[in-house]
């Protein structure tokens, strides 16, 4: 009688059918020893030379971290935002509920505490099913499908491809997936396994990880899954598009039920909790967390502000493509300046004044706010919705920042780079005229006039140590005061508050043009469209000291102001404070950086001057509360760029609002949150949005009175100057005047026009403007 041949390796029978389905009969011996190992390992007998094949955990599976989402926090540790490839939360296995463990196995692989890695019967069951039904059920293991996820998670990482579906693998993939799995079960527990799986396998689009899946499928932890939601969980694995509970919901429930009905065979619920999970509906509470900053809780150009920040340090890799990997797969947790309150009050500000919904699609506003002494960034508020796209009102485009960091093009900050400054260039000159030794109450005269083609500045950075005024048309530089009045002459004090600009020039063609220029960019204002690999100096231009040349970032002006609050301690804007890893990794921050950048005593007296824009000049008529401040409007000349800098020792803001798209396109007849204003003026629209920041914060970052400046910077005599009383200045009457108080008798300058008289008694300001030159000396003294 002949030998009776064992079934299994009956190659007419089980062994052929097993080569079938795989598609190839060449590799049949290395396959059988693959399916033995399970067995000789059950069996405690050593492995045979030739399974050494399976013995070693290959390179391919040294599993990298699983992506993670990054949290981007405020410093009160509210979400600011979450950025990642793929919403994972990884959780230990026993922070999933056994309902899911059941479920999963019971579908997937209900002998996955039997096998090693490859399950013969499973294979052999697949093969009978197809060859009777013409089916292609397959037969892989939960190792093997956690085998082929690590492969995927790989080779997205490294940029490499991997076959993703099993119709779609050849036969070498399907068997170095099992020879990976043999290996796997030699290295790692079963529990471990289940793990890793049920923290890598996906479950819907970007979802992945059972506790993504339970939060946003049901808006639960994992932990606290009940039946029929674990075995609709559970069902997704096998096909998350084709059982998608929101776009096939009938699938969906049709293969939840088949979970239940293979967990009432295995023995995991008994009959009456099958039917009572069969009855339900679906149940879902679908909550997504959104990625990236289009997604933000809060402060959305603030989170795109700081991912530009991660990006462009090399402490996060040597290459972009290694720091967005790690920016957007390594779990980080950034930790930030942000103080939600100050964020939450600005962004109300700017959208009460400028809804993207009753705006202009051209008009722009943002408002960003430092803390004097760090640098910290308290808030940066935008009235554009944070959304790509050209519709009205959408921009991804920051309007707080600079275009580049540090000036360098291969580092973008997602900014516009700024917009031309205005009037809040103004406090600058006076800095440099209380820095080089002369009084606040010094009488300027600023009447109307022409400085002609080649007149010479004193500047000493400049070819031949001057400024040399040039036009287009040869008629020299006509610098104009707002409505084209007030060309009289007043105190540098006086002409702050008002913001006539004959006397900011006047001021300036007394001094070194090129130190009110590095003053400037000492406290910090550098041009925000800089692109040579340096934050560069403004030009040093008669119309820049008007603020009508470059442009400048809000965030750079609000470190200038906050430089002044410091009494000149000048700080770099910071936004992050800590950044760690899911893998307790910390990486670098940039610390509080700060240096002096002008004296105390410049600082004093330059605040000591804005402090009278807000009690007598442009910003007199703003209601912001009972904090004692400071500040300056700003206005470019085409009123296209509109500003307020308010400030006091513990907050420094920048409002700005313009037109960002036209550029030298004025604002009027625009229509800003819903209405269109006939005068265009930064105390009208920037300074009341200001106002009402500040209202909506009362007790926050009120800080110190700021000390006054030594009294001769108020009141001289300085370098010859006529003292003038530091009184706050009256009203200008006309002509000559003469100022009979305490202070002595000072006379105006006398013009061409008509002119008159204005006495002034008890030490107060007055008569100190003359008549007007060639026009009817309307401006005379102060009456």
């Amino acid at each position: 009688m002949a030998a009776r041949k064992s079934p299994l390796f009956d190659t007419a029978t089980t062994l052929g059918k097993i080569i079938a389905f795989l598609g190839i009969s060449g590799l049949a011996g290395v396959l059988a020893a693959g399916l033995l190992v399970p067995v000789a390992a059950a069996a405690g007998t050593g492995a045979s030379a030739s399974l050494q094949f399976f013995e070693q955990l290959p390179a391919e599976m040294e599993r990298e971290a699983l992506a993670q989402p990054t949290t981007i926090q405020a410093s009160d540790g509210s979400l600011i935002a979450t950025l990642y490839e793929e919403n994972r939360q990884p959780v230990t296995l026993d922070q999933v509920s056994t309902t899911m463990q059941d479920a999963l196995i019971a579908i997937e692989d209900y002998r996955y505490y039997e096998h090693g890695g490859v399950d013969l019967e499973g294979i052999l069951g697949a093969i009978a099913s197809n060859v009777s039904s013409g089916t292609t059920r397959g037969a892989s293991t939960i190792t093997q499908q956690f085998v082929n996820n690590v492969l995927i998670d790989a080779a997205r990482q490294n940029g490499g491809t991997v076959t993703l579906s099993g119709g779609g693998k050849s036969v070498g993939d399907k068997l170095r997936e099992m020879k990976l799995a043999i290996a796997v079960e030699k290295e790692m527990s079963k529990d471990e396994i289940l793990e890793g799986y049920l923290n890598i396998v996906p479950f819907s689009g970007t979802t992945y990880g059972v506790q993504a899946a339970s939060k946003y499928f049901f808006n639960t932890e994992a932990k606290d899954l009940n039946l029929a939601q674990s075995a609709l969980l559970a069902g997704l694995v096998n096909g998350p598009s084709a059982y998608s509970p929101e776009t096939n919901p009938e699938g969906a429930l049709q293969r939840r039920n088949i979970v239940l009905g293979a967990m009432l065979t295995r023995g995991k619920i008994t009959q009456a909790e099958h039917d009572a999970a069969v009855a339900t509906d679906l149940g879902l509470a679908i909550t997504p967390t959104l990625s990236g900053c289009v997604g933000a809780a809060q402060a959305p150009y603030f989170c795109d502000y700081v991912t530009h920040l991660v990006l462009n340090d090399p402490a996060y890799g040597e290459t972009p493509e290694e720091r967005e990997k790690v920016l957007f797969r390594a779990g980080l947790t950034i930790k930030t300046t942000l103080d939600s309150r100050v964020q939450a009050a600005a962004q109300t500000a700017v959208n009460e004044t400028a809804n993207p919904d009753t705006t202009d699609g051209a008009v722009g506003h943002s408002m960003t706010s430092l803390e004097p002494g760090t640098g910290n960034i308290l808030s940066m508020a935008q009235n554009t919705r944070y959304m790509p796209g050209e519709a009205a009102g959408d921009s991804v485009l920051n309007f707080n920042v600079d275009q580049y960091q540090d000036g360098d093009p291969a580092r973008s900050l997602g900014g516009v780079g700024g917009f031309q400054p205005g009037s809040t260039f103004k406090p600058f000159t006076v800095a440099a005229w209380v820095d080089s030794g002369r009084s606040l109450n010094t009488a300027i005269d600023g009447r109307k006039r022409t400085y002609p083609e080649g007149d010479k500045w004193p500047a000493s950075c400049l070819p031949g140590g001057s400024y040399t005024v040039l036009s287009d048309d040869g008629k020299g530089y006509s610098p104009q005061n707002y409505g084209d009045t007030n060309y009289g002459t007043y105190t540098v004090l006086r002409g702050l508050a008002q913001s006539y600009n004959t006397i900011t020039m006047q001021t300036a063609r007394q001094l070194d043009m090129c130190r009110i220029f590095d003053i400037a960019y000492e406290m910090g204002v550098h041009n925000g469209k800089s692109a040579d690999g340096s934050a560069e100096k403004l030009d040093v231009l008669a119309p820049g000291l008007i603020g009508g040349v470059q442009d400048v970032a809000p965030l750079s002006m609000a470190t200038a102001f906050a430089g002044f609050a410091a009494e000149g301690n000048v700080c770099q804007p910071r936004a992050i404070t800590e950044v760690t890893a899911a893998d307790g990794t910390s990486y670098p921050v940039a610390p509080v950086n700060c240096k002096q950048a002008i004296s105390k005593e410049t600082a004093q007296g330059t605040n000591y001057a804005t402090q009278e824009v807000i009690k007598s000049g442009s910003g007199q008529l703003l209601e912001f509360g009972e904090i004692p401040m400071a500040g300056k409007t700003g206005t470019n000349d085409q009123r296209s760029q509109t500003w307020f800098m308010g400030y006091n020792s513990g907050m420094a803001t920048a409002s700005w609002i313009g037109n960002w798209k036209e550029g030298n396109t004025s604002l009027s007849g625009l229509q800003i949150g819903g209405r269109t204003y006939p005068e265009i003026d930064g105390s009208l629209i920037a300074g009341p949005s200001w106002a009402r920041f500040m209202q909506q914060i009362p007790g926050l970052y009120v800080g110190k009175p700021f000390a006054n400046p030594p009294a001769a910077m108020i009141n001289g005599p300085q370098r010859g100057t006529t003292p003038v009383n530091p009184a706050r200045p009256a009203a200008p009457g006309n002509g000559t005047g003469t100022n009979t108080g305490a202070t002595g008798t000072n006379t105006g300058a006398t013009g061409t026009g008509d002119t008159g008289t204005g006495t002034v008694t008890g030490g107060t300001t007055g008569g100190s403007a003359g008549g007007n030159s060639g026009t009817n000396g309307s401006n005379g003294g102060n009456g």
